[in-house]
C-alpha cells in the first residue's frame, strides 16, 4: 500500500464532485432505458445531458472500435476531428500520451481497451493543457495536465448493438508532492476508497484465500466492516438461495488462476438477500507469481429484478398472446363446425362434414356413434383418418360395433352422458381391447395414445357418442380440448337432431303425400307414366297431384291439379278436390258425354258451394278411343287455370295446347268454361303437368314454356312415357323450387 493514507491525501478530481455523478445518473438512465440495454438510446440521451458537462466525454462504438460523440469538453481536448474516427486518431488528436510521455497508441490504451468491451476502472494519462484547465492545475509536466480515464460498457451481452462510455477527469496531484508517480497511486488508492464499487483483495497464497483488504464501499453493500471480514473466505456472503453452479464457476477460475465474473445472489450482515455482480482478476508479481486476486462486486439487485419483471411480463405476454390464438382457433373450429351442420338436413352429410372439420384440426381420427331410433342399438355411424385409411376403419367399426358395452369408453359415456378425458390406450377401451388382439392392432395402426369421448346429447336424448383420437401427430388432449369437444358435440348433436326430425318428417309427408295420389290403372291401349316429386320446401307436402281414371263409358279421363298451398292443409284439399273431380267426372260421363268444360263447371261450384279449396289450377281431358280400327282418338279437354299441356305427334313435332283457358277455380265469377277437341293420331303422347315444372325464380314463364317443348322434342321418337317423365324432370333440374306432378300417356 502506498504511504500516502488513501482517505485523508489530499489528491482531487477536478469536477468530479457532481459531474462524476451526473455521468454515472446519466449512464443508469440509459441503462434502464430500452429494457436495460443502453445501447438502443445512449446516441439519443447521452448528448442531450452531457453535452456541456466540465469533463470530456466520448461515446464509443465497440464493434468498429470508433469514437462517435464527444461533448463540449472533448472536442476542445482533440480540435476539430470529423467523427467518427478511430480511438488511436482521437487520442493522437488530443495529444493523448502515458505517465512516461510515449504517445497512447504506443501503450496500454486505456481508450483502446474500453473499445475492446474492457472496463477501466481508472488510469492516468498527459494530456497538453488546454484553455479551460483553469490556473490551478499543476501539470506533470510544463505544459501538461493530468487527466484520470475511467470506461466501462453501456450496452449488454447479448445487445445488437455494442457502445463504451469513456470520462476524462482533470486530476489535481498533492500540493506537497513532487513525485508524480506517487501522487497517481495515492490518486487510485482514493478513488478506489471512494468509488461506490465494492473492492476487495484476497491471498490465494494463505489457506482458504482469505480477504486481506475491502474498501468501505464493501461495508456500505454487504453491512460487514473490514474488521469482521479480513482473514475471512468471501463465502461467507453465500446462503441458501446462492446458486452452486455460479460458486463452482468462481472457485474454478482461482484455481485455474483466471478471471472470471458472475452474477448471483448474496446475503448482507442482515440477512436480507441482494443481487451481487462479482469480478475477480488474478494479480502476479514480476516473476509470474500469483500474489493476489482482486475483486469487484456490486450489488445489481434492480437490474436483475427489472430484467426478471421485464421476463416475466414477456412471458405473461407471449402466454396470453397464446392463449388468445389458441382461443381464436377454437372459436373459428366451432364457427366452422356449425356452418357444415346447420348447412344441410341431411343426416349423413352433417357427420361427414363435421368429421371434416374435426380431423385433422382437432383430433388424428374421430369416430360417430349412434343409436338407431327404430331399434335403440349403437352403431358406428361415421368414421376419418387424417391419413385416409379407410379399409382400416372400417374394420375397427365392425369391431368396435360388437363391443359397445359400459365396459370401454363409448359405452360408458352412453349410459352416462358425462364427457371424458383419457390420457392412455387401455384406458379408452378398457378390456375390450386387451381381449381382442385384431382390435388392439388395428387402433395401435390408426393411433390412439390419447381420446376425447363426448356424448351427442340434444332436447333431453343421447343421441350417441363423438369419440376424437390422437396418435400420429403426436398432440395431447387437454381439459381445454375436452371443453371444446362438449361445445362442439353439443351443437353437432342439435343439427343431428334437427336433421334427424326433418327427414322423419319428410318421409312422413313425402308418404302422406303419395297416399293421396292413385294408383295408374292398367290401359289395354294406353300406356301411362306419372311421378309427384316434392320440392325443395320445408313441409315436402303441397296440394299437387294427377289423375287417370278409366270411365264406365270407354274413355279415359286425366287431370293434373294444383292446390294453392305448400302445407299439410294444401294437400287435405288436395285430397278434397280429387274426390269431387272423380265423382263429377265418374257421373258426368253418363249424362253428358263427359264435356269436360261440364265437368270443371261442376267441380268448380262444389268447391265454392262446399268450401274444398280457397283456390286451384286444372287441366282435365277425355281422351276417346277411335271409332275405326285405324282411325284417331278423339281429345277433349278444358283449362281451369293451368299450364298448357304438351302433344307430341308421332313424327316428334311437338304443340302446346294452349286453347281452351279458363279461370281458376274457386273464382266467383260466373264465367262460362270452353272444350277443346283434337283428333290425336295413334302414337301421340299427351304431357301434362304442374307449374313446379316450368317456375323458375327470375325466369321468364314463356321461356321456360319454350324450354320444355324444346326438351320434348329433342327426344327421339320412340321415347315412351316414361322416358318423356324422367327426362323433363331431369331438365328441370336437381333442386325444385315447388312441388311436381307430371303425367304422360302414350296411345297405341
Amino acid at each position: 500500500m502506498s504511504a500516502y493514507d488513501p482517505v485523508k491525501a489530499p489528491v482531487e478530481l477536478r469536477g468530479a464532485d457532481g459531474a462524476a455523478r451526473l455521468v454515472r445518473s446519466a449512464a443508469v438512465v440509459v441503462a434502464q432505458r430500452e429494457g436495460g440495454d443502453g445501447a438502443g438510446s445512449a446516441r439519443a440521451v447521452l448528448p442531450r445531458v452531457l453535452s456541456d458537462v466540465p469533463v470530456a466525454i466520448l461515446l464509443i462504438d465497440q464493434e468498429t472500435g470508433t469514437v462517435t460523440y464527444a461533448n463540449d469538453r472533448a472536442v476542445a481536448m482533440a480540435g476539430a476531428v470529423r467523427l467518427p474516427t478511430p480511438v488511436d486518431t482521437w487520442g493522437a488528436a488530443a495529444g493523448l500520451r502515458s505517465l512516461g510521455g510515449e504517445p497512447l497508441a504506443a501503450s496500454d490504451n486505456p481508450l483502446s481497451l474500453v473499445a475492446s468491451g474492457r472496463p477501466v476502472a481508472g488510469e492516468p494519462i498527459r494530456a497538453p493543457r488546454h484553455p479551460t484547465g483553469g490556473d490551478d492545475a499543476r501539470g506533470a509536466a510544463d505544459g501538461d495536465q493530468l487527466l484520470w480515464a475511467t470506461g466501462f460498457p453501456l450496452s449488454r451481452a447479448d445487445s445488437t448493438e455494442k457502445l463504451a462510455l469513456v470520462v476524462l477527469l482533470e486530476v489535481t496531484p498533492p500540493a506537497d508532492s513532487h513525485d508524480a508517480e506517487q501522487a497517481m497511486r495515492a490518486l487510485r488508492e482514493r478513488a478506489i476508497v471512494a468509488t461506490d464499487l465494492a473492492f476487495t483483495i484476497t491471498d490465494p497464497r494463505q489457506d482458504g484465500n482469505p480477504l486481506v483488504w475491502v474498501n468501505p464501499s464493501f461495508t456500505s453493500t454487504t453491512g460487514y466492516t473490514a474488521e469482521e471480514v479480513l482473514g475471512r473466505n468471501c463465502r461467507l456472503l453465500q446462503g441458501p438461495a446462492t446458486d452452486p453452479a455460479a460458486v463452482a464457476e468462481m472457485r474454478a477460475a482461482v484455481a485455474e488462476r483466471r478471471s472470471a465474473s458472475t452474477v448471483l445472489l448474496n446475503y448482507r450482515k442482515d440477512g436480507t438477500a441482494f443481487w451481487n455482480h462479482v469480478s475477480i482478476s488474478p494479480v502476479f508479481d514480476g516473476d509470474g507469481e500469483l500474489v493476489s486476486f482482486v475483486g469487484v462486486q456490486s450489488d445489481v439487485t434492480q437490474r436483475v429484478e427489472a430484467d426478471r419483471d421485464l421476463r416475466a411480463a414477456h412471458a405473461a405476454e407471449q402466454a396470453a398472446r397464446a392463449e388468445a390464438d389458441e382461443s381464436r382457433r377454437r372459436l373459428g373450429l366451432l364457427a366452422k363446425a356449425t356452418s357444415r351442420l346447420i348447412g344441410t338436413l341431411d343426416v349423413d352429410a352433417a357427420l361427414d362434414g363435421l368429421l371434416q372439420v374435426v380431423v385433422p384440426e382437432l383430433a388424428d381420427w374421430a369416430v360417430v356413434t349412434l343409436i338407431d331410433s327404430d331399434d335403440n342399438q349403437a352403431r358406428v355411424a361415421a368414421l376419418r383418418h387424417r391419413d385416409g385409411r379407410d379399409d382400416e376403419l372400417a374394420r375397427f367399426a365392425a369391431l368396435q360395433s360388437r363391443h359397445l358395452g359400459v365396459r370401454t369408453a363409448q359405452g360408458t359415456v352412453l349410459a352416462s352422458g358425462e364427457p371424458r378425458l383419457l390420457a392412455h390406450l387401455a384406458e379408452g377401451y378398457g378390456d375390450t381391447i386387451d381381449a381382442d388382439p385384431e382390435m388392439m392392432r388395428i387402433a395401435g395402426g390408426l393411433g390412439l395414445a390419447s381420446a376425447l369421448v363426448v356424448p351427442l346429447a340434444a332436447r333431453e336424448r343421447t343421441l350417441g357418442v363423438l369419440a376424437l383420437l390422437a396418435g400420429p401427430s403426436g398432440r395431447s388432449f387437454t381439459q381445454d380440448d375436452l371443453d371444446v369437444a362438449a361445445d362442439l358435440a353439443r351443437r353437432a348433436a342439435l343439427a343431428l337432431d334437427n336433421a334427424r326430425l326433418y327427414q322423419r318428417e319428410h318421409h312422413v309427408a313425402e308418404t302422406l303425400q303419395r297416399s293421396l295420389l292413385p294408383q295408374l290403372p292398367d290401359l289395354p291401349d294406353i300406356d301411362v307414366a306419372a311421378q309427384y316429386v316434392a320440392g325443395d320446401s320445408a313441409a315436402y307436402v303441397g296440394g299437387d297431384f294427377y289423375e287417370v281414371l278409366d270411365l264406365p263409358d270407354g274413355a279415359v279421363a286425366v287431370a293434373v291439379g294444383d292446390v294453392v298451398g305448400h302445407d299439410l292443409a294444401a294437400a287435405a284439399q288436395m285430397g278434397h278436390l280429387r274426390g269431387l273431380l272423380r265423382a263429377c267426372a265418374w257421373d258426368t260421363a253418363a249424362d253428358d258425354a263427359g264435356d269436360p268444360a261440364t265437368v270443371l263447371s261442376r267441380v268448380d261450384a262444389l268447391v265454392q258451394g262446399l268450401h274444398v279449396a280457397p283456390m286451384a289450377t286444372l287441366v282435365y281431358a277425355r281422351l276417346e278411343r277411335p271409332r275405326a280400327p285405324s282411325g284417331p282418338w278423339l281429345l277433349r279437354y278444358s283449362n281451369a287455370g293451368h299450364p298448357h299441356g304438351l302433344l307430341r305427334a308421332p313424327d316428334g313435332s311437338v304443340r302446346l295446347l294452349d286453347r281452351a283457358d279458363g279461370l281458376l277455380l274457386g273464382v266467383t265469377l260466373d264465367l262460362p268454361r270452353d272444350t277443346v277437341s283434337v283428333a290425336v293420331a295413334r302414337g301421340s303422347l299427351l304431357l301434362l303437368y304442374t307449374d313446379g315444372l316450368i317456375e323458375r325464380r327470375g325466369e321468364d314463364l314463356d321461356a321456360s314454356t319454350a324450354a320444355l317443348v324444346a326438351t320434348v322434342a329433342a327426344l327421339p321418337v320412340d321415347a315412351g312415357p316414361e322416358a318423356v317423365r324422367d327426362a323433363v324432370i331431369a331438365a328441370a333440374g336437381s333442386v325444385l323450387e315447388d312441388d311436381v306432378a307430371v303425367v304422360a300417356l302414350q296411345l297405341r
